[in-house]
């Protein structure tokens, strides 16, 4: 059986995986090794470093790969867009805020631009400007995300997507999660998680160890580690990740936070820059549950096509089951 979506062909790739463009962790060798294993991996551009851009798609070499942005962090830094435009990204992909105001440039560059959404109201804003693909992001997510659960909501987005692929996100970390996108209606899944502890990701090793080590029971949504980091995240997101102490005793008191906050934005960047896990993020989601063991991404994307195809050859024996019924 091989699994040929409508993802493989506006991409040109063997397999409809993603690599979701996890901020400081999805870096050029990561994105490369996705894209060379037959899936399209991105760069995670992050809040707008310009330097390291650049050093990431250099490090990826000739690997075909995107690029993805936090679309108001972009609007305040556009000059990012013309750096990564002039690398000819394969895919560009934003996500949180308005993409409008750049549509025009990424079409002028001949780039397939992808859209996240996390309603559908964003999902219709994004079929009446005709981008090339949408992800629905579900709340089990790593990272920002909003509200909607991802197996109702990637559906939805699906009835109103008008023949637009739709990449399922939030939770799918092996083949099981994207068999059940494709059974959803999407074409493919975009996936940070299950990379995140790959042996190519820029994630710390004592991050990666927590991750593979943690369970989805052991995340929450909070806004703490926004205001730690002092990023003016609009209210709309906010973000999953491992409870710690930190989250334990602010995402409860945000006006204790908010009143302290200048000596805990010290306290956690000191524990930030020495490791300390008690008090740094560990950005993954529920999936966390699904990854075990610490491997390539090549080897990790391997194993989710191998599963997903023996899922989908179950569901068509159940289906000739009941036609013999």
């Amino acid at each position: 059986m091989s699994m040929r979506t409508p993802l493989c062909d506006l991409f040109g790739i063997e397999h409809p995986v993603l690599l979701a463009p996890m901020a400081g962790v999805s870096g050029g060798v990561l994105a490369a090794a996705v894209s060379n294993a037959g899936g399209l991996g991105l760069i995670g551009g992050g809040y707008g470093d310009a330097d390291w851009l650049m050093r990431e798609f250099n490090a990826a070499g000739e690997a075909r790969i995107g690029v993805g942005f936090i679309t108001w962090s972009l609007a305040r830094q556009p000059r990012l867009l013309d750096l990564a435009l002039a690398r000819n990204p394969v895919a560009l992909m934003l996500s949180f805020g308005d993409f409008k105001p750049f549509l025009h440039q990424i079409r002028a560059a001949q780039t397939k631009l992808i859209v996240q959404v996390q309603t559908l109201e964003q999902a219709r804003e994004a079929v009446d400007a005709g981008v090339d693909a949408i992800v629905a992001q579900g709340t089990e997510a790593g990272g920002h995300g909003g509200t909607r659960a991802t197996l109702p909501f990637v559906p939805a987005v699906v009835d109103i997507a008008q023949g637009i692929p739709v990449i399922a996100a939030g939770g799918i970390a092996d083949g099981r999660g994207l068999a059940a996108a494709l059974a959803l209606g999407g074409s493919g899944a975009l996936c940070g998680t299950t990379f995140f502890a790959s042996d190519e990701s820029l994630a710390s090793e004592g991050a990666k160890q927590a991750a593979l080590s943690g369970s989805g029971d052991d995340t929450e949504r909070s806004s703490v580690f926004d205001m730690a980091r002092g990023l003016d995240w609009p209210s709309d997101w906010n973000l999953r990740t491992l409870r710690n102490t930190f989250t334990r005793q602010w995402s409860g008191d945000i006006v204790g936070l908010r009143e302290n906050l200048a000596q805990e934005q010290t306290r956690f960047n000191t524990a930030s820059a020495a490791g300390d896990l008690d008090v740094a993020a560990v950005i993954v989601g529920e999936a966390a549950d699904l990854i075990r063991t610490p491997q390539t991404a090549q080897a990790t994307l391997r194993a989710m096509i191998s599963q997903a195809e023996d899922r989908l050859r179950c569901l068509c024996r159940y289906v000739g089951h009941l036609k013999e019924d």
